[in-house]
């Protein structure tokens, strides 16, 4: 599935119909809508990675959601997780037509910010997308939530990135 999914993640297709064929594929007798919900809404959102974000934006930092998702998970996260009142701009993949890694993806999504690719430090966990950050004149920071805070926190403050401790 997560091979075929890349057509939902670029809004081509919808990701459950690329499901029930796979569903299909496999002679799999389940409905797609409730795998894709049991599957793909199973997102817990770690508390002190909200706190960070809500630190940051507290201290006057802009802080932006960059994510590949399909569009039915794109309104699952903005609906039932409130990431429209969490992040100042949200660039889903699917919304865009376009996903991580492809340069064209970190362009649309600063255009979309409204900065200048320089005076975005870009955080991702995935180091091929953290290169075509780069390549589109991002700032970049591979950090991975098994990491800890306290190394993100570091590596935020090498690039003058320091929140409030409110």
């Amino acid at each position: 599935m997560f091979d075929r999914e890349l057509a939902a993640i670029r809004g081509e297709r919808d990701a459950v119909e690329i499901l029930a064929e796979v569903l299909t594929a496999y002679d799999v007798d389940a409905s797609p809508e409730q795998v894709f919900a049991q599957v793909w809404h199973r997102i817990e959102p770690v508390p002190a990675s909200l706190d960070l974000v809500r630190r940051l934006r507290h201290s006057g930092f802009g802080v932006h959601l960059s994510t590949n998702q399909s569009l039915r998970r794109a309104a699952y996260m903005r609906a039932e997780l409130g990431y429209d009142e969490l992040f100042d701009v949200s660039a889903y993949s699917a919304e865009l037509r376009l996903a991580k890694p492809d340069v064209a993806y970190f362009r649309r999504t600063v255009e979309l910010i409204g900065a200048d690719p320089g005076e975005v430090l870009f955080v991702d966990d995935n180091l091929a997308n953290v290169e075509a950050a780069a390549a589109a004149g991002l700032a970049g920071v591979h950090w991975h939530l098994d990491d800890g805070h306290p190394e993100l926190l570091e590596r935020l403050a090498d690039h003058g990135v320091v929140p409030s401790h409110d």
